[in-house]
This record gives structure tokens, C-alpha cells and sequence, in this order.
């Protein structure tokens, strides 16, 4: 099943890559702003780098410093990373993972044509980062661990590549109760970040599990019907819904030939106009540190750590 969901992604996400979708789209740009990123943001980098992806802004929570290594988990087009970029300098580095082949290649390309000397892409499932341990200062995400089959392990990579006192800034969406079941067995739900989104409190326990601290879960209040504001999508007409329930299963966006596959916004819009996404899933922001002294205490006992004039 974990093959399927990221065989289905990477199709969805890299017709995505390889669409001309950009900044310069009105739509596009009204997603980003609607998630917070400023015009002024959004205008300082290449237009390919926002395709209208995002819930949220991690750069506006992340403190970033001149000087450090940030790393974005699914990097997309490298919006967050070209962001990043600027805020660390170029003493700094700015990482964007990605596990889908065109969007590598099309942050790369937008990187070259921006001329940014500090950023790198590779490409490798979040699962499974291509990093030395303890070598991250900050670890940022936008809506994309909400598409991990497996979140633990994308918790606990993230521990482990970050340094001691190093810290979490991400955008993802969770949910605030249970979808039904039709909707969590969709596959396009899914894909549509929704389906594979988790309970509030679980992405909480997940991340106190892989050892961080201060954990931190805000409902950033945003609009997630945004998503239809992309342009050009399959938003004419939608299937009648089934009666006393606002949830259906998504089987194709109406408006398109039964012999085309739709495209992830077409099926974004249909999802929206099935129903309000509002109801049970949140755009959040995600806060975590890993802990200093976390290397010490695996070490020794409970007192041998303690300071020495406490002993």
C-alpha cells in the first residue's frame, strides 16, 4: 500500500513539476498569499518555484540565522528553500529534499536562473534523508509530511539529522477529528493531502516520541478551500453529494473527458466542492527543538550528568 501512495504522489506531483504553472498565474499567487507568504516574498524568486502547493509559510516561524544549514522536506519547486536561502546568507545552506525526479530538476533550473549560490537539491523520500547526522540547524516542511505512509520514521529522521538544541518549523495539515471512512480509503483524498493527514494529537505524540521538546501545534485559522483558487482547474460542476453527508469518495473531477487523468488541483477542487475540508483537517504550524543534552543522558545516569558543584 505504501508502494501505491508513492507511486501515486509522484505521478501527481510531478505532472505538477512539468506543468507551466507559476507565480505569474493570479491563482497561484492567491494560494501562496492565502497560506501567508507576502507579495514581497513571492516576487523576490523565481516564479517557478511557487506552483500553488503550500499551507503555510515555515520561513515566518523557522528564526532562521546567517550562517546555518536549514533543510526542506519535500522542496517542491524550492520556494522555501530560496526563501531560506536569503535568511541564512551565504555562509549558510539551504537543502531541499524531494523525492520526485521533476521536481528536482525544476528547482535546480530555477535555482540557476536565480543565480543561488547556497542551495542544494537531492533527490530521496523524507524517510530517508541523504544527510550526516547532527549536521542540520533547522528542518522545515510545507504540507508535506501529511503525504508520509510512514511519520515515525520521518520524526525520527528529522532527530537525527538535526543538531542537539536544533529545531522544527513546519506547515502541514492535520486533522481535528476522524475523517469518514470514504474519505480516509481515497486515494485521490490522499493525494489531495487530506487522507493521509493525522490527528492533531498524534503528530504531538509522534514527535514527543522521537525525543523532541517544547512541541508546539498551532491551528494557523487559514482557509483550505484556497486550493480551488488555482486557475484553469475542473471547478464547472460537481457529483450531488450523498444525503446527510458532506464526505463522498473523489472517483474523477466532472469536468474532465473520462479518458484524461486529472491533474492534482482538478482534484483538489473537485474535493473542496464535495466538501469543507474545514470541518476536519487544519493548516498548522509545527514547532519542535531536539534537546541538548540528549547524547549525555543516553551516556550516564541520572546524577552523573548533573553539574559538579551540584554533586
Amino acid at each position: 500500500m505504501s508502494e501505491q501512495l508513492l507511486d501515486s504522489v509522484k505521478s501527481k506531483y510531478g505532472a505538477v513539476a512539468e506543468s507551466t504553472l507559476s507565480n505569474d498565474h493570479a491563482g497561484v499567487k492567491a494560494v501562496a498569499e492565502a497560506f501567508g507568504y507576502s507579495a514581497e516574498e513571492l516576487t523576490s524568486i523565481p516564479a517557478g518555484a511557487n506552483m500553488g502547493l503550500s499551507c503555510g509559510n515555515p520561513t515566518a516561524t523557522a528564526h532562521l540565522r546567517a550562517g546555518e544549514v536549514v533543510v526542506d522536506l519535500g522542496s517542491g519547486g524550492g520556494l522555501d528553500v530560496f526563501l531560506a536561502s536569503k535568511m541564512v546568507g551565504p555562509e549558510g545552506r539551504a537543502i531541499g529534499i524531494d523525492m520526485t525526479t521533476a521536481m528536482i530538476e525544476r528547482s535546480r533550473e530555477n535555482a540557476q536562473q536565480g543565480g543561488y549560490s547556497n542551495v542544494e537539491f537531492y533527490q530521496s523520500t523524507i524517510d530517508q534523508i541523504p544527510l550526516p547526522d547532527a549536521s542540520v540547524d533547522c528542518v522545515i516542511s510545507n504540507c508535506v509530511v501529511n503525504l508520509a505512509p510512514d511519520k515515525p520514521a520521518v520524526f525520527r529522521e528529522i532527530a537525527r539529522v538535526l543538531k542537539p538544541g536544533g529545531r522544527v518549523a513546519l506547515s502541514d495539515i492535520a486533522l481535528k477529528h476522524e475523517l469518514p471512512e470514504a474519505v480516509a480509503q481515497s486515494m485521490a483524498a490522499y493525494v489531495g493531502c487530506i487522507a493521509g493527514a493525522i490527528l492533531i494529537d498524534d503528530y504531538r505524540a509522534g514527535l514527543l516520541a522521537a525525543g523532541f521538546q517544547h512541541v508546539e501545534i498551532v491551528d494557523s485559522g487559514a482557509d483550505l478551500s484556497a486550493y480551488a483558487k488555482v486557475e484553469n482547474q475542473a471547478a464547472c460542476c460537481s457529483p450531488s453529494m450523498e444525503a446527510g453527508s458532506p464526505f463522498q469518495v473523489i472517483e474523477a473531477a466532472c469536468c474532465t473527458p473520462a479518458a484524461s487523468e486529472p491533474s492534482l488541483h482538478e482534484e483538489l477542487t473537485t474535493l473542496l466542492s464535495q466538501y469543507d475540508v474545514n470541518d476536519a483537517a487544519a493548516s498548522v504550524k509545527v514547532y519542535a527543538v531536539k534537546p541538548v543534552e540528549t547524547a549525555q543522558r543516553a551516556c550516564c545516569g541520572p546524577t552523573c550528568c548533573a553539574p559538579t558543584a551540584a554533586r
